[in-house]
C-alpha cells in the first residue's frame, strides 16, 4: 500500500491529560474541557489565531489531548464545507481498503465499467484503463476541475491538477464497490460511532451528475457536505488517533499515513497551474493538504488539513496532539503563495504549543535554580520538549578541566567493546599520538582506561581507512559492538553504508547496499559492553530525516533490525509512529515517521542507555556557524527508544564550542547514576568534560 504506516506520534501529555502512552481522552458525548495553559498552550497565541479566524466570521474549536481548550461562534451551526468534503469523503476509501473491497493501485475501470465517460473522447486517449484509485485521490488522473463529466487533460500520473471531477469518479467507484449510498455507509461506520448525528452533518444529493448510479444514490467527493465544527473536530480526532476511535480501529493506520503525507513520486510532479496552486504537488496526500515540504516553516511538517472554499479547515498536527476545526467565510488574500492565507492562523496555533512568552523556563548552562525569560522570537533558545521528569539539569565541570587529545581530529562515535575498551572513529585527522602518517577522513581507534587516565591508540585497517576532506570523504556516524562484531555506519557514501569487523577492527567488510532514502547521518543506540543490557533482540538506528549529513532536518527518524540480521537490508524496519502507546514499524522506508521533531535543528547525534536512571540519553549538537568554537548543545531523555522525549539540558550557546558530534559513553557513566562524561569534538579534538546529572526533587 502506498504511504506506509501511521505517522501520528503520541507526545508527552500536558497537565490534566492522560499519561504518556496512556488511553486517549474521548468525547463522551461532549468534549472534556481544559484551560489552554493546563495542556501547555499559550492563551494569547490561541486568541491571536481565533481573532484572525473571525475576520471571516464563523465558528471554530481547538482540541488538545482530547480536551477542547477554545471555541468560538456557534458549534452547532452547519456550514457548506465545499472541498473539505474531499477529505471527509476519502474516509470511505479507507473503509474499502480495510474491508478488502479496494486497493490504491486498483484500476478505476475495474470498479466502474462506465468510468471516465462521458465525454466519449476520453476513451480515444487510451488513458482510462491506466487510471488508478490513487490517481483519483491525488489529483493526478488528468480530469478537469468541474465536478461533472469533463475531458482528460493529460496522461495519468504525469501532472498534478486540482479537480472535483476526479474525486467524484472515486466516489462512484466506491459506491459500486459497496453497492450502497456512501452517506449511509459513512453514518453507519464512521459518523455515528464518532458521535456525529444527522443534525450535525448533511450530505446533499449530487449536483453535477444524475442522482443515482445503477439505482444507488450518487454522492460527490468534490463538494456537498454541510457540517458543524464539532463534527469536523471529531473527524480530525479520528485521524489524529491513527484511525482508531475508542476500542475500534475504524481506518487502517497505514491509510491515515498515506492521507497525511506526500509520496516521493507525487512530490516530483509539475503542477498544471502553479500560479493558482504553487508547489501543491509537494504538499498533498490523499485528498488532504499537508506541510510535508515545510512551506509553512513555523508549522510542524507532520501537520495536515482539509481545505474547502470559504476556508473550511480540519487541521491535524500529530506531534502537537492538536486538532483544530474552522468554518465560515473566506479570509482576505494578500500574499502570493497559495499557503499564505493560512499562515496567520496555523503559525500562532503551532507556536502556542511552545513555551509561552514570558514564562520562566529552565535553561541549561545558567546554573542550578537559575531561570531566564524565553522569547518566542528566539526559536534557537527554546527547547522543543518539556523538562525531564527525572533529571533536573546538568552541572558541568569548569571549562578549564576539559581534557583534549588527538588534536586535529573530529567526529568520535564510540562503542564499548567486549574487551572492556572503547572503540571510536575519527575524521579529517591523524588520530591519537603517535599520529598516522597522513590525514584520514575515516580512521579507527581504541580507548583504554577511565575518563581520568584514558589512553587512545590508533587501530590501522587498510580495508577501512578512507581519505577526503569534509563531505568528499567517508566518515563514521555510528559505531556499535554486538556479540564480538564491530558495526560501523559510514556517512558521505550516498546516503550511508554499513561496514563490519569480526577481529576488533583490523579487517572490515563493506555492505553491498546503502541507505538510499533519508538516514544520511545514522547512529546506533548503545547499551553496555558488547551490547550488554539491551532491552530486546534489536539494534536501533537514529538519523536526521535527510539524505545528507550536512543539512539540518526538521525531524529525526528511527530504524531497527534484529541483532542477527544487521547486514541484511531486507530485515530493517522503520518507526512510523505510536498506536495505543506502542510503536508501529514498517518495512517501507517511505512510511517512516518522526521519532523526534525540532524544525531546522535536527543534526548529528548519539543515543546511550543509562542503566541506573533507566533513561535513554540523546545528545544533539552541531548548531552554529562553526560549532567547533561556538554553538548549541542539547541532551534529551526518554523511558523508551521512541520517547516520549523530554529536555535534560538545552542551550543555543554553550560556554565552549560543542563541536559537530557528542556522546555520553556508557563505559564512563558512574555507578552513582549522576556522574557522566561528555565526549565531543570541540576545536577538532577528542574532548572530554565531566558532568553531574542533577536529580529532580520528588
Amino acid at each position: 500500500m502506498h504511504g506506509g504506516i501511521c505517522v501520528a506520534v503520541v507526545m508527552l501529555l500536558g497537565a490534566g491529560s492522560t499519561a504518556p502512552g496512556g488511553e486517549p481522552v474521548w468525547p463522551a458525548p461532549d468534549w472534556a474541557t481544559a484551560a489552554p495553559q493546563d495542556v501547555g498552550l499559550d492563551p494569547a497565541l490561541l486568541e491571536q489565531a481565533k481573532n484572525y479566524a473571525l475576520t471571516g466570521g464563523g465558528s471554530g474549536c481547538v482540541v488538545r489531548y482530547g480536551r477542547r481548550v477554545l471555541a468560538w461562534g456557534d458549534p452547532r451551526k452547519l456550514y457548506d464545507l465545499k472541498s473539505t468534503t474531499k477529505s471527509i469523503g476519502v474516509t470511505a476509501l479507507g473503509l474499502a481498503i480495510a474491508d478488502g473491497k479496494a486497493r490504491l493501485d486498483d484500476k478505476a475501470i475495474e470498479h466502474h465499467p462506465g468510468f471516465g465517460r462521458p465525454p466519449d473522447e476520453n476513451r480515444q486517449t487510451g488513458w482510462l484503463p491506466r487510471i488508478t484509485l490513487l490517481h483519483l485521490a491525488t489529483h493526478t488522473a488528468g480530469f478537469a476541475k468541474p465536478g461533472g463529466y469533463t475531458a482528460l487533460g493529460f496522461e495519468p500520473g504525469t501532472r498534478w491538477a486540482y479537480s472535483d471531477g476526479g474525486p467524484n469518479w472515486l466516489a462512484e467507484c466506491l459506491t459500486l464497490a459497496y453497492r450502497r449510498d456512501l452517506a449511509e455507509l459513512m453514518f453507519e461506520r464512521v459518523f455515528t460511532p464518532l458521535g456525529i448525528g444527522r443534525s450535525d452533518l448533511r450530505w446533499r444529493e449530487n449536483a453535477y451528475r444524475p442522482r443515482t448510479i445503477e439505482g444507488i444514490p450518487r454522492r460527490e467527493f468534490g463538494a456537498g457536505i454541510h457540517a458543524n465544527v464539532d463534527a469536523m473536530a471529531r473527524i480530525g480526532y479520528l485521524y489524529l488517533r491513527c484511525g482508531r476511535w475508542r476500542d475500534t480501529q475504524i481506518l487502517p493506520p497505514d491509510f491515515v499515513a498515506a492521507v497525511s503525507r506526500t509520496p516521493d513520486w507525487l512530490a516530483k510532479l509539475p503542477v498544471a497551474d502553479p500560479r493558482q496552486y504553487g508547489n501543491a504537488s509537494r504538499h498533498y496526500g490523499l485528498l488532504w493538504w499537508n506541510n510535508g515540504d515545510g512551506t509553512l516553516a513555523r508549522v510542524p511538517r507532520d501537520a495536515f488539513w482539509s481545505w474547502g472554499l470559504y476556508d473550511s479547515l480540519i487541521v491535524v498536527i500529530p506531534t502537537l496532539d492538536l486538532v483544530v476545526a474552522r468554518a465560515g467565510d473566506s479570509w482576505k488574500r494578500t500574499g502570493t503563495d497559495h499557503y499564505d492565507v493560512l499562515r496567520p492562523f496555523l503559525e500562532p496555533l503551532a507556536a502556542a504549543a511552545g513555551p509561552a512568552s514570558g514564562r520562566p523556563e529552565r535553561q541549561g548552562g545558567l546554573g542550578p535554580g537559575v531561570y531566564r525569560t524565553v522569547s518566542l522570537a528566539a526559536a534557537d533558545d527554546r527547547p522543543p520538549y518539556p523538562p525531564s521528569p527525572v533529571i533536573a539539569g546538568i552541572q558541568w565541570a569548569p571549562p578549564e578541566t576539559i581534557v583534549r587529545k588527538a588534536p586535529g581530529s573530529d567526529n568520535w562515535p564510540l562503542t564499548w567493546g567486549d574487551d572492556d575498551a572503547m572503540y571510536g572513529a575519527y575524521g579529517d585527522g591523524r588520530g591519537f599520538a603517535p599520529f598516522v602518517e597522513r590525514k584520514l577522513s575515516l580512521g579507527l581507534c581504541r580507548i583504554r582506561g577511565g575518563p581520568a587516565d584514558f589512553v587512545g591508540e590508533n587501530v590501522r585497517s587498510p580495508t577501512l581507512e578512507c581519505t577526503g576532506e569534509g563531505p568528499r570523504g567517508p566518515k563514521a556516524s555510528g559505531l556499535l559492538m554486538v556479540n564480538g562484531t564491530l558495526y560501523m555506519l559510514v556517512r558521505n557514501t550516498g546516503n550511508a553504508q554499513l561496514a563490519w569487523s569480526g577481529d576488533h577492527g583490523r579487517t572490515w567488510t563493506w555492505a553491498d547496499w546503502k541507505f538510499r532514502v533519508s538516514f544520511g547521518c545514522p547512529t546506533f543506540l548503545n547499551f553496555g559492553p558488547n551490547y550488554a543490557g539491551a532491552r530486546d533482540p534489536y539494534v536501533y538506528i537514529y538519523s536526521p530525516d535527510s539524505d545528507s549529513a550536512y543539512r539540518r532536518a526538521d525531524r529525526m527518524v528511527l530504524a531497527r533490525v534484529l541483532q542477527s540480521r544487521i547486514t541484511d537490508p531486507a530485515a530493517y524496519e522503520y518507526f512510523a509512529g505510536l498506536h495505543g502507546g506502542q510503536p508501529i514499524w514498517t518495512r517501507d522506508v517511505s512510511g517512516r515517521g518522526a521519532v523526534f521533531v525540532h524544525p531546522g535543528h535536527c543534526y548529528r547525534s548519539s543515543v546511550t542507555w543509562h542503566p541506573v536512571l533507566k533513561r535513554y540519553l540523546w545528545c544533539q549538537t552541531g548548531l552554529g556557524d562553526d560549532p567547533r568554537f561556538e554553538g548549541g548543545l542539547a541532551i534529551y531523555d526518554a523511558p523508551e527508544p521512541w520517547g516520549p522525549w523530554t529536555t535534560v539540558f538545552y542551550t543555543a550557546r554553550w560556554d565552549v564550542g560543542p563541536g559537530e558530534s557528542s556522546s555520553l559513553p556508557a563505559k564512563w557513566m558512574g555507578e552513582d547514576g549522576r556522574t557522566v562524561y561528555l565526549v565531543f569534538s570541540e576545536n577538532d579534538c577528542f574532548s572530554v568534560r565531566k558532568a553531574t546529572l542533577l536529580e529532580r526533587l520528588r
